[in-house]
C-alpha cells in the first residue's frame, strides 16, 4: 500500500493489522468459518483465506507482522550526513550553479556512501524525509522590487483597459433576433 508521504505503514498500525490477524488465528483453531472471522474482523474474505492458509503452513507465527515493506537505502546517520553536506551547496561539490538536481544529489551519495542508487530511489529518499521539489524564481538580478509596485499600483490601472458590459447595444448573442 502507498501513500502520499511516501512512505508505508507506520510501526502503530503494522502492529495494529497484527493483531488483527493474531485474532483470526484464534478463531482458526476454535474453528469458525472464513465468512463470520471476515465480518467481525471487518476484513476481507480473501485476505482471511490467505491468513488461514498461512497459519496451516506456518501457525501462529506465520501470521506475525514481517517488519517494514523495505529498508531505507540510507540510514538515518548517513541521512544526517548527507543533509549536511547538501547545505553546502552545489557549488560545494563542484557543481557551477547553485541548483539541486536529483542527478547532482545522487552523485554526492555516490561519492561520499560509495552507493548507486536509481534517480527514482533518491527522489523517494528525498521526498521520505520532507524535501519537496522546489523551482526557483527566475528573476533579474537587477530587478527593483520597490519600483515594481509602484508600477503594479499606479500605471497598470490607468494603462488596463476598462471592461466591456454586455447588454442593450452590445454584440452579445444571448440576445433572440426579431426575424
Amino acid at each position: 500500500m502507498r501513500y502520499a508521504q511516501g512512505g508505508g505503514l507506520t510501526a502503530e498500525r503494522r502492529a495494529f493489522r497484527e493483531q488483527v490477524r493474531l485474532e483470526a488465528g484464534v478463531r482458526f483453531e476454535a474453528g469458525e468459518k472464513t465468512s463470520v472471522i471476515a465480518r467481525e474482523l471487518r476484513v476481507s474474505e480473501r485476505s482471511v483465506e490467505r491468513w488461514r492458509r498461512a497459519w496451516r503452513e506456518g501457525g501462529s507465527d506465520a501470521l506475525r507482522s514481517a517488519g517494514p515493506a523495505s529498508v531505507p537505502k540510507l540510514s538515518a546517520a548517513q541521512f544526517a550526513e548527507l543533509e549536511t553536506e547538501l547545505g553546502k551547496g552545489p557549488a560545494a561539490h563542484g557543481f557551477e550553479d547553485q541548483r539541486w538536481t536529483l542527478v547532482r544529489v545522487q552523485a554526492v551519495i555516490g561519492r561520499r556512501f560509495r552507493m548507486r542508487l536509481s534517480i527514482a530511489t533518491v527522489w523517494r529518499l528525498l521526498k521520505r524525509h520532507g524535501w519537496s521539489w522546489q523551482a526557483p524564481a527566475r528573476r533579474a538580478l537587477e530587478r527593483d522590487e520597490r519600483a515594481v509596485e509602484l508600477w503594479k499600483q499606479e500605471v497598470w490601472p490607468r494603462v488596463k483597459a476598462p471592461r466591456r458590459r454586455s447588454g442593450p447595444g452590445s454584440s452579445s448573442r444571448t440576445r433572440q433576433d426579431s426575424r
